[in-house]
């Protein structure tokens, strides 16, 4: 793992792999850099991927006191150190950081956000769960509380579930689950301002899920109605882990998106 240095002097890690041009990779809640193992190969073998640790997990610092704004200023820290303007792939709250991250530097050549958590007067994080996850983390129970946050705030399927469990990032999950309320309260109270994306010209391919909860698909058509360059991808049959559940899938959206107007000639 390499490191950089954020704004506020909080250490952020990442895993550096692959050839060609640079890809930064943002995970979810309850994930490090180890959730993007079912797609790394084939994304390795077309971009010099950046799989960051956000911070408070895996090899990454923290502050006393979270912040969500200290989150966008981690992407934009790796972003820029990088040497030339760079791919930029969020995955749900990661999605959201990324998309600020984006209004935040311009050495980005294309953004991919799949399904972050904007708040569109949807509930997203019923307040029953909330306290149950809580109640759950009170009492050590780790896993109990992942599971829950996946089964009754993503809406994960039993099938998925499984396969969830069985993948090498669930142990980094459990260990990030100290995490997950304070996301759930960042997203919660974070403001959606249209706005301040008007002058956001970067490309911007949005990915949804066929079948994913109705707060994913309204937060996907206000950021698309916001910005001024962006398309909208649904994935058939999937929901919030299309890169478990249907790796091909994902990946081949995401190169035909980056591959547009030959950008890559590999792909």
């Amino acid at each position: 793992m390499e490191t950089i240095t954020s704004k506020d002097g909080t250490m952020i890690a990442y895993q550096r792999s692959g050839t060609g041009p640079p890809l930064v990779l943002v995970h979810g809640t309850t994930a490090d850099h180890t959730r993007w193992v079912p797609i790394l190969p084939a994304l390795e073998q077309h971009f010099t991927v950046y799989a960051l640790d956000r911070r408070g997990r895996g090899g990454s610092g923290d502050a006393e006191q979270y912040v969500i704004e200290r989150e966008f200023e981690d992407i934009v820290a790796l972003v820029n150190s990088i040497e030339e303007p760079v791919f930029l792939l969020g995955h749900s709250y990661g999605a959201l950081c990324s998309l600020e991250a984006a209004r935040r530097t311009a050495h980005l050549r294309k953004l991919v956000l799949y399904e972050p958590p904007i708040p569109t007067g949807i509930e997203i994080y019923p307040r029953e769960v909330v306290d149950r996850i809580q109640a759950l983390l009170d009492r050590g129970d780790r896993e109990g509380a992942v599971t829950t946050f996946m089964q009754d705030i993503v809406h994960v399927p039993p099938h998925e579930m499984e396969m969830l469990r069985s993948a090498p990032s669930w142990q980094a999950r459990i260990s990030a689950a100290h995490t997950i309320l304070r996301e759930m309260r960042g997203s919660n109270e974070y403001v959606f301002e249209p706005a301040h994306f008007s002058s956001l010209t970067t490309p911007t391919l949005l990915l949804l899920g066929g079948e994913s909860p109705a707060f994913f698909k309204a937060g996907i058509e206000a950021v698309h109605a916001a910005l001024s360059d962006s398309q909208v991808v649904v994935m058939p049959g999937q929901q919030h882990t299309a890169m478990n559940t249907a790796p091909e899938l994902f990946t081949r959206a995401v190169f035909q998106f980056l591959a547009q107007e030959d950008e890559i000639a590999r792909l």
